[in-house]
């Protein structure tokens, strides 16, 4: 058992020796297949997606955010290096997204509108709590979002009880405005 345990450890040890080893004592250099774009791209769209916050958003606000923050703007074929910004228009049947990046591929600002998205828990419960026996007939989640002022997020809801309606506005916390 001992001489098996040693070979074992011997055997685990040399092959580590050759991890590295190469002719001219240089590492080989790296092959772009592609990927490096979208990498650079989103490292440098993080601030737009730490403002959003979109992990805690309804899965077509994630999925447009994300199409956003990945969108390469010079491997679009319509791109052209003339102006200070490059707009972007993003549909899906839930929303649209309108984009504005600069000339490196950062996110400017943008201009979302989702309809009847799933909400948040905070302005569920706001809303319960505030509003109980009412239903949610629309909702419309909207959120601006500024290199400089950061993002604001706001929803627009249809209250339904009975034959009554009302509408208010709150904003990602459940607070009404």
């Amino acid at each position: 058992m001992k001489k098996l345990l040693i070979g074992l450890l011997a055997i685990g040890l040399s092959t580590q020796f050759y991890a590295q080893v190469t002719e001219d004592g240089e590492l080989p250099k790296v092959i772009d297949d592609g990927m490096l774009p979208e990498v650079l791209v989103r490292a440098t769209n993080y601030k737009y997606l730490n403002s959003v916050d979109y992990t805690e958003a309804a899965i077509p606000v994630q999925y447009l955010e994300d199409m956003a923050a990945k969108f390469d703007t010079r491997s679009s074929e319509f791109y052209e290096d003339l102006g200070d910004f490059y707009r972007v228009y993003f549909y899906i049947p839930e929303g649209t997204l309108v984009a504005a990046y600069d000339r490196n591929g950062k996110i400017l600002y943008t201009i979302e509108k989702f309809k009847d998205v799933a909400l948040p828990r905070d302005v569920l419960a706001s809303v319960h709590d505030r509003f109980p026996g009412w239903t949610i007939a629309k909702d419309v989640y909207k959120v601006s979002y500024d290199v400089k002022k950061g993002s604001k997020k706001q929803y627009k809801i249809v209250l339904k009880n009975g034959k009554e309606t009302i509408r208010i506005k709150v904003d990602e916390e459940g607070v009404f405005l």
